[in-house]
């Protein structure tokens, strides 16, 4: 045991410092880009997914890097960028160094920021969950279980610590706590012995794809309630006039991260499809109650529950979808299975967005809902093996 939790914290560490400047940045861009630069709730969405979408680019090509040159050299491509991310940020809200930018202006730096945070997230993530298998063979689910604690723990940590700071000393310092993250943990990168990459034949994205799109697609509609919650629950919680949107966000991380401590065996002894069939379920139910909530205690418990419903389908689908692909594919197996999880996120922040101007703000959960029973729907194919 000793052996598995060396191997596994310091990969772990690594992705908490990484997702913490994917999440401190979510919410307080979600408020800065809508009250303090004046753009509508559907560029919010764009702002929001933007990110994701180029992390779905560039998902193959960082697990091709990953099993080409091994998966350290894409931590190590990925953690810089992820700090440049954050410059770019601070570079957009300058007036201590000059004249203030204009909206427009200050905008298109901040997508330039989503880019290049994207691509670095890309990189990082598929190198670190591909580094911790090949340290563990055998313990694919153990490896997603703890990285994906790691990475849930700092989004949910993370929006409420961007949010304090946003408030407390203005957005500029959301930039700079997004540079010094991934800092930290590209320090302990380097620190970390290589283990080589899978070499192999170039192989084309389609032919990955196919092997691993049904637990792929689950992933991608499980996640469309994580992202509503991101993007938009703080406008939320900001129009109906309530505090304590960084606790309820922060209750999404405690839900998940719970769950995956005290049942992330049970994809392993009960079966993947069946695991997400049932978390499935209490996530539209935490969903719905977010949709409908009344007050604040309800959509307090709904984001706790959707946190909880969500958090053992990532490794539930993730062993389905590497045990369908050769060692030599793992890491690009890893890098499409978790660009649903982007393209997911992309694809919400739009969408909602565009519901929110005629329908507000809660038909994000309305959309969450469906999404979480359309996944529950679709599970039972997963048990269909690629010919």
């Amino acid at each position: 045991m000793g052996a598995v939790i060396s191997a596994l914290v310091p990969l772990a560490s690594i992705v908490f410092l990484g997702f913490l400047a994917v999440g401190i940045p979510i919410a307080a861009l979600s408020l800065h880009v809508h009250h303090t630069l004046g753009f509508s709730p559907l560029v919010v969405g764009i702002v929001i997914g933007l990110q994701s979408a180029a992390t779905v680019l560039v998902r193959h090509q960082a697990g091709t890097v990953s099993d080409r040159s091994g998966p350290r050299r894409a931590v190590l491509l990925g953690l810089p960028l992820a700090a440049l991310s954050g410059v770019l940020y601070r570079l957009s809200d300058l007036p201590s160094f000059g004249p203030p930018l204009s909206p427009v202006v200050s905008l298109l730096v901040i997508l330039v920021g989503r880019l290049v945070m994207g691509v670095g997230e890309a990189l990082f993530i598929t190198g670190c969950l591909a580094w911790g298998i090949a340290r563990l063979p055998g313990r694919t689910s153990i490896v997603m279980s703890w990285q994906g604690i790691a990475m849930f723990v700092a989004l949910g940590a993370g929006a409420p610590i961007g949010l304090s700071a946003q408030h407390l000393w203005g957005f500029d310092s959301v930039g700079w706590l997004t540079v010094a993250a991934p800092l930290l943990a590209l320090a302990i990168a380097v620190a970390l012995p290589a283990v080589p990459g899978g070499g192999g034949e170039r192989v084309p994205f389609y032919k990955v794809l196919g092997l691993i799109w049904r637990p792929g697609v689950v992933l991608g509609l499980a996640t469309a309630p994580f992202a509503s919650i991101a993007a938009f629950l703080a406008l939320d919680y900001s129009h109906q006039g309530w505090n304590g949107a960084g606790a309820a966000i922060a209750a999404f991380g405690a839900g998940y991260v719970a769950v995956r401590l005290v049942a992330s065996h049970l994809p392993d002894k009960y079966g993947g499809v069946a695991v997400a069939a049932v978390s499935l379920a209490v996530e539209a139910v935490g969903q719905c109650l977010l949709w409908l909530a009344p007050n604040v205690e309800v959509a307090f418990a709904g984001a706790c529950l959707t946190g909880a419903g969500f958090s053992l389908i990532f490794p539930a689908m993730g062993v389905e979808a590497t045990n369908r692909v050769s060692p030599e594919q793992r890491g690009r197996a890893v890098g499409n299975f978790t660009a649903f999880f982007d393209l997911a996120i992309g694809l919400t922040g739009p969408v909602v967005g565009l519901a929110a101007g005629p329908f507000g703000f809660p038909a994000a959960f309305f959309i969450g809902t469906v999404a979480a029973l359309l996944a529950l729907a679709l599970v039972p194919g997963v048990r269909v093996k690629p010919s």
